[in-house]
């Protein structure tokens, strides 16, 4: 069994029995001498996820090695040593790994990896649409100019409006200059969306999560595309775990206490959830009453919390099983 830590490997026996170290540098020339050590099907190797993990399990695939990606975060490899280096961290991570005591994390298929940067690169960009906007607004405010009409910058009546609006010489060049980004950013914001509600259209999974209730194609596909393998979960409440919306719980005894979230998981997948029951709080059905009784005595940011953690159950109840 073999363990990787960043440049670093390590070797082991099934006993424990050291058979090679080395360093091995992140590149193609880097992999092929790592594989020529003798990686093949009986072989099993941990890594630690990082930001080049995918590419690294890519990699392995043709060797046919088994791969285990290590969450670094639930695997406590310092515990109860001073001194943490890379080389060190490959010699406990090998140890972990031939005792099965590490805890490792999904490894998405390629088309599913792929389908996330859709869906992130699409919400990255409209995010980066809002903050321009906020600054534009901020900048009128400054200048005492007034708010421009609509809630969205890019309709024609605010375009207009800004068009005419008067500033001093150095907040008008400012403003056309915000202009201009925020005009590039909408146009590819408006094709990423665009990109994404074709492909949820054609998706089987995110057509049927798009008939629930607070939950359009953009978060049908985002929610598919978080998900990956919806046979991980066997009921909502794992699904809300895995999403980090349950409570930390330290129960001890007669001593219980709950805190906040977890916030553990995927934020993609959490965000995803959280927007859904933003909408879903106008469902006029037993839940949506429920949620809006919750947020008249916990407030919005509870209910909107708890809602999610429901709709968790209704994804599970809805993705198709023959997907």
């Amino acid at each position: 069994m073999i363990c990787t830590k960043r440049s670093s490997r390590r070797a082991l026996t099934p006993r424990g029995e050291r058979t090679w170290e080395g360093r091995f540098p992140r590149t193609a020339d880097g992999i092929a001498r790592f594989v020529a050590r003798g990686v093949g099907p009986h072989q099993a190797i941990a890594v630690e996820a990082s930001g080049p993990t995918w590419a690294f399990v890519d990699a392995m695939a043709p060797t046919g090695a088994a791969v285990c990606v290590v969450d670094p975060r639930k695997t406590k490899l310092k515990a109860g040593f001073a001194a943490k280096t890379d080389r060190l961290d490959a010699r406990r991570l090998a140890d972990a790994l031939r005792r099965e005591s590490v805890v490792s994390i999904y490894v998405p298929p390629p088309a599913i990896r792929e389908l996330r940067e859709v869906c992130r690169g699409r919400h990255q960009v409209v995010r980066l649409r809002t903050r321009v906007a906020q600054m534009i607004r901020a900048l009128l405010l400054r200048c005492d100019a007034g708010e421009p009409p609509g809630t969205r910058l890019y309709a024609p009546r605010a375009r207009a409006w800004l068009a005419a609006v008067q500033l001093a010489p150095d907040a008008d060049h400012t403003l056309h200059r915000l202009e201009r980004v925020y005009r590039a950013v909408h146009a590819d914001a408006s094709d990423a969306d665009r990109e994404v509600r074709q492909r949820a259209a054609t998706d089987p999974i995110a057509v049927a999560l798009a008939g629930l209730v607070g939950i359009g194609p953009v978060m049908a596909l985002t929610l598919r595309a978080e998900i990956g393998d919806i046979t991980r979960f066997r009921r909502g409440p794992a699904l809300a775990c895995y999403a980090g919306l349950v409570p930390r719980v330290d129960w001890s005894a007669d001593r219980r206490y709950q805190g906040r979230i977890t916030r553990d998981g995927s934020p993609w997948l959490r965000w995803a959830l959280v927007e859904a029951a933003m909408h879903a709080l106008k469902r006029d059905d037993a839940t949506g009453r429920w949620a809006r009784r919750l947020a008249v005595r916990k407030g919005i940011h509870k209910a909107r919390v708890a809602l999610a953690r429901v709709l968790c159950d209704e994804v599970i109840t809805t993705w198709p099983r023959t997907a």
